[in-house]
């Protein structure tokens, strides 16, 4: 999922005008770097090796973002594109919070650690996408 969402960020970045929306999309992308590390650390605690996967549901919401990006003009592309970014980081904050709770009962503190931080990133990027969409 995470990287999908990696390939759709210098595209969001491209198509939008506000600025702060698209510093924003520039540090979602340490985020998401973050995000593979410690999904990475987590399979390694298990003995595991990490493969990936396509996510169905972030299919989903980045073929939504891109058609916002296809079928709007103007400041609609801005609104449009925050909102469904938006909807992604709902996503990656309850599948990183799920993570994080399950590591933490499988005693792999280390990477519950780091699967919390980033929820915390995400939740963090979700209040500055929210103020920049109230502010316009």
């Amino acid at each position: 999922a995470e990287k999908q969402v990696a390939k759709l960020l210098p595209k969001i970045a491209k198509s939008v005008e506000d600025e702060e929306f698209s510093q924003v999309l520039q540090e979602e992308r340490e985020s998401l770097n973050q995000g593979v590390e410690a999904l990475e650390a987590a399979f390694e605690a298990l003995g595991k090796r990490p493969r990936a996967v396509a996510c169905d549901a972030m299919l989903g919401l980045v073929e939504e973002a891109s058609s916002v990006m296809e079928e709007a003009e103007g400041n609609a592309v801005d609104a449009g594109v925050l909102a469904a970014y938006q909807a992604i980081k709902h996503y990656q904050i309850t599948r990183y919070g799920t993570l994080a709770s399950w590591a933490g009962r499988l005693g792999i503190e280390e990477a519950a650690s780091r699967f919390e931080e980033i929820t915390q990133l995400c939740k963090d990027a979700d209040v500055r996408l929210t103020e920049i969409a109230e502010s316009q």
